[in-house]
């Protein structure tokens, strides 16, 4: 019984992910896209958070370690105009804040997109905080990656703001893909189960607030 309850929550957890990779990616203009840059600001800062929860909890843990130097203070996205000079060091949410700062946008929408991401941000940090570690083990170990792919094939990248976004997802790919060696390498260890599903659920509402009409009827 629990094998097959195991298994419900994983394919559970499958679509969720799928339903984001889903969304009206295609069809969302440059405004809309910036947008879901704001909202995965957001998303960077939860990451960064549950990544400092997850050093915590297993501190002598030496692939979450080396997880950690590929995600805080690392000049792995560096060097980016405007956003990160020659061999910077910052962690990635960090790198975020600062490509949101490239293309100034109305202050009621900069408010707007804040409020969504700060409910956002309030419901992953209700989540207990071994759910929050293994979260990092369903971003890094495909998740995430899917997800980027699917973002990628929105059709318009002009304007700084943009095109530093599409750099990070573009080097997340790289950093995540490789089987043996990559981030998801480095954390799959931590087995996620049922407890990260209300992470990608949130994601998902996130994204949707922030640009409606990734979910319109195509």
């Amino acid at each position: 019984m629990h094998g097959q309850v195991a298994h419900q929550e994983v394919a559970e957890t499958f679509y969720a992910i799928s339903d984001i990779c889903e969304l009206n990616w295609s069809r969302i203009d440059q405004i809309e896209l910036t947008s879901v840059a704001w909202a995965y600001y957001h998303f960077s800062v939860q990451f960064r958070e549950n990544l400092e929860i997850a050093r915590d909890l297993y501190p002598h843990d030496g692939r979450l370690r080396e997880l950690d130097r590929g995600e805080r203070n690392t000049d792995n996205l560096s060097p980016w105009p405007g956003v990160a000079k020659p061999g910077e060091r910052m962690s990635h949410d960090e790198f975020m804040r600062r490509t949101l700062e490239l293309t100034p946008i109305e202050e009621s929408e900069r408010e707007r997109l804040r409020g969504i991401g700060q409910s956002y941000l309030a419901t992953v940090r209700s989540l207990d905080k071994t759910s929050r570690a293994l979260s990092i083990a369903s971003y890094e170990d495909g998740g995430l990656e899917k997800v980027f792919r699917s973002i990628l094939t929105a059709p318009c990248w002009e304007g700084a703001l943009l095109l530093a976004f599409k750099h990070f997802l573009v080097e997340h790919i790289r950093f995540d893909s490789d089987p043996d060696a990559g981030h998801g390498a480095l954390c799959r260890h931590l087995t996620p189960d049922g407890r990260v599903l209300p992470f990608w659920i949130a994601f998902k509402l996130m994204l949707v607030e922030a640009t409606p009409r990734l979910a319109a009827d195509r």
